[in-house]
């Protein structure tokens, strides 16, 4: 099983056992589950916990019990910002004198608007537990996100700016149901791993020995890494990079040997582009196939061919950035996507008729949000067989 195949097995229980709370649906996130606050509740009786002065929540729904608790123990606490648009951290400042309600105000996403204060790659944090949510983990402390990366950026670039050490611990809240086995092999060197799972019912010490992250690996296929539209929504991010840049560490992007996106471009206005400003033509909507288009056949000098492939029967709750880590994880990455979300398709084009071939053949019925993908060669592509 991929790791989308994990994601949507857990998310698909939770809908239809009941399980799944507000927000909803739950498919795309990172799950709100019934039981959620019993679980954070269990933070309290960890050592690690009652240890820690400075403590970093996600600010996903189901870990709003944890963050409640932490502020209860009047320690520091530490949100990341959304999608890490504004900077890196927020800190929780209280009022004065809070009750318990304005505590309970200041762990909800509201609240983390509400009471918070910045804090940048220059803001001296020393986180001493980190607390992430999760879509699935295994018992042995491997952790499955939602599919877009930030939970292990996010740790990458604390260990950049020196806030956690090796020995930090890392826990994850979920439902029973997402304890699963996962194989080790579907892990790659930049996902974070947990040490401690909390449960409604259990908690689990996983003894996990696999390093963590020692930083951001720069050249690895990293979901934000590799996308030139969110990378250029991340101004901490660049900063990060010209920061290590000077200090002479290799911030290559495995993109810019000639793969993806060119991750030093601006966002690309108005459409959902890996590496050029170039879309098929579309057809009228409703028509299953479109041509790709003919007019650039190659992509650079010396390339192969140019072949386009057609993916339909997107759900309308897909995004781009879901699409592109299922392509990665297939390791089916286009040199070019082209987004149509509100047709539900996209086209991708590869270098060689080989290598499309292995996208229809990965992608074909893979199911993502609920609806089974529909892969084929273009229209064009067709034509010229």
């Amino acid at each position: 099983a991929s790791k989308w195949d994990i994601r949507e097995k857990v998310w698909e229980h939770l809908e239809a056992s009941g399980l799944a709370e507000f927000p909803r649906p739950v498919h795309g996130r990172i799950p709100n589950f019934k039981g959620s606050l019993q679980a954070c509740c269990s933070l309290r009786e960890l050592d690690v916990f009652s240890r820690a002065r400075e403590v970093k929540v996600d600010p996903d729904k189901p870990l709003e019990g944890a963050r409640l608790a932490a502020l209860q123990a009047r320690k520091t606490l530490l949100v990341p910002t959304p999608r890490l648009r504004t900077g890196l951290f927020n800190r929780i400042v209280p009022p004065p004198g809070a009750t318990k309600e304005v505590l309970r105000k200041c762990a909800t996403s509201q609240g983390v608007k509400e009471y918070s204060v910045p804090v940048g790659l220059d803001g001296k944090a020393q986180v001493d537990l980190v607390v992430v949510g999760s879509v699935a983990v295994s018992e042995k402390g491997w952790r499955i996100g939602k599919g877009e990366g930030y939970a292990d950026m996010e740790y990458a670039m604390m260990v950049s700016m020196g806030a956690v050490q090796e020995d930090t611990p890392v826990v994850t809240i979920v439902h029973d149901c997402q304890v699963l086995d996962i194989a080790e092999e579907l892990l790659d060197d930049h996902d974070l791993t947990v040490d401690y799972i909390l449960t409604p019912t259990r908690t689990i010490q996983t003894n996990c020995k696999r390093p963590k992250p020692q930083g951001i690996m720069w050249h690895k296929a990293n979901t934000i890494l590799h996308d030139s539209e969110m990378l250029g929504k991340i101004p901490i991010l660049k900063t990060l990079r010209s920061r290590e840049k000077q200090a002479g560490k290799d911030v290559t992007l495995r993109d810019e040997h000639g793969a993806l996106a060119n991750t030093d471009r601006a966002a690309l206005p108005n459409q959902k582009v890996m590496a050029a400003n170039t879309q098929p033509r579309a057809a009228p909507v409703g028509q299953p196939h479109v041509e790709s288009d003919p007019v650039n056949p190659r992509l650079e000098e010396g390339s192969d061919t140019i072949t386009t492939v057609y993916v339909g029967n997107l759900p309308a709750s897909l995004r781009v950035s879901e699409l592109k880590s299922a392509l990665r994880e297939l390791r089916v990455i286009p040199v070019r996507l082209s987004w149509q979300g509100a047709q539900h398709r996209a086209f991708l084009e590869y270098r060689g008729k080989e290598t499309a071939g292995r996208a229809v053949s990965s992608l074909q019925g893979l199911s993502l949000g609920g609806n089974a993908l529909r892969a084929e060669l273009a229209k064009s592509q067709r034509n010229k067989g």
